[in-house]
């Protein structure tokens, strides 16, 4: 079965793409360069693709052009945690008010990109690592926003119209870090190699919402995450 795999090289697609590749699906990767801020997440996607041996396509476009989110315009500052315990980053991040860090209609452009080549390669899946419950305030991580695209991959191609719509498989939707964390451990995810930070440095910052989310995942687990920080 083939299977296009979005992937971002974080913690959360990564885990998607090994679980794919257990399953038994010939999977081809798909990254997008939209010039976020964090585009330093690309290089460990590119490494993370090559070192399981799936074809990798990366889509270049320039979202700065459109705005509205820190992690296309400089001059919004990311949300700064850097003072909140721990435990305080989980509420945090799943405020009802939509984060700065929202890309509008992200997921809405990216499944369109990967339905696109899942259909010119005639694959039957498209697997995304979203999740809606460390990530609540993105409106396009959500259950009813996956089923929602499920019918338009039904409605708006011709596997879909010919009764062979591309599914779309979102097995993270429901899970807590903690959970990824160990379902990525049990399929050998080399977490050294993802990438999870947003300030757009060479290393990662630690002191970022994704960071300390990760990081506290790791910590709650008692698992040292292996990547290196600059904090």
């Amino acid at each position: 079965m083939k299977a296009v795999i979005l992937l971002s090289g974080g913690l959360d697609s990564t885990t998607v793409l090994y679980q794919a590749k257990s399953e038994g699906c010939e999977c081809y990767a798909i990254s997008f360069d939209y010039q976020q801020r964090h585009r330093r997440e690309l290089e460990s996607a590119t490494t993370l693709a090559h070192s399981v041996g799936v074809e990798h396509q990366l889509i270049s476009f320039d979202l700065r052009v459109l705005g509205g989110s820190a992690l296309t315009d400089i001059s919004i500052d990311l949300p700064d945690v850097s003072a909140a315990p721990p435990a305080e980053v989980r509420s945090l991040a799943q405020m009802s008010q939509i984060p700065v860090t929202y890309v509008p209609a992200r997921n809405t452009i990216f499944l369109s990109f990967a339905l696109a080549y899942a259909e010119t390669i005639s694959a039957e899946r498209v697997y995304i690592g979203v999740n809606a419950l460390d990530y609540s305030g993105y409106p396009d991580c959500r259950p009813d926003y996956i089923q929602a695209m499920q019918e338009v991959f039904r409605l708006g191609t011709k596997q879909g119209r010919e009764g062979q719509a591309i599914a779309i498989v979102a097995p993270l939707i429901n899970l807590k870090k903690t959970e990824i964390i160990q379902l990525g451990n049990k399929l050998g995810v080399p977490w050294e190699k993802t990438w999870s930070c947003y300030a757009g440095l060479d290393l990662a910052c630690g002191v970022c919402d994704s960071c300390r989310l990760r990081l506290q995942a790791f910590a709650e687990l008692g698992i040292k995450d292996p990547l290196t920080y600059a904090e």
